[in-house]
């Protein structure tokens, strides 16, 4: 019998997020490395100003995952306070955008997607600040848009 790609595609999402995973990143250059025992929530793409900056790209891919489940394996992460409660960690070698920490959700973190290595199964499912997207890009894709962050 065969199978379609997008049943596995969509087999291999289901099992990163209901199951207790693991998974590893890095950055850019490899010095900072960094491993997730646990589900990722809250897969979105953000368009705010903040991130657009601090990322150097249109829009920024994030996953929430629960701090006790996210650990460094090498490297030491720089942080930057972009706002009031806002630490954004990068490589202080590279540069590479990846952590978002909030200190009012102290027991949580967000990654950038793109850092992880299983990234292609951890599809963003839906937008958020769309109020500050660029005009230039074209976010029509299906997924819900919140005019910043959704309620609930």
């Amino acid at each position: 019998m065969v199978y379609s790609t997008t049943i596995f595609h969509r087999l291999r999402v289901y099992i990163l997020a209901m199951q207790a995973i693991h998974m590893t990143g890095s950055c850019l250059c490899g010095n900072i490395k960094f491993r997730i025992t646990g589900e990722f929530r809250n897969l979105c793409n953000c368009h705010c100003r903040s991130c657009r900056l601090a990322s150097g790209a249109p829009f920024v891919a994030w996953g929430t995952v629960n701090r006790s489940s996210f650990s460094f394996t090498a490297g030491e992460l720089r942080e930057f306070i972009s706002s009031p409660g806002v630490r954004r960690g990068f490589c202080g070698i590279c540069g590479t955008s990846l952590t978002y920490r909030q200190e009012k959700q102290p027991e949580e973190i967000d990654i950038s997607l793109v850092t992880v290595e299983d990234a292609p199964f951890l599809k963003p499912e839906f937008h958020v600040w769309v109020s500050e997207k660029l005009p230039w890009i074209n976010s029509d894709d299906g997924l819900p848009q919140y005019q910043e962050w959704r309620s609930g």
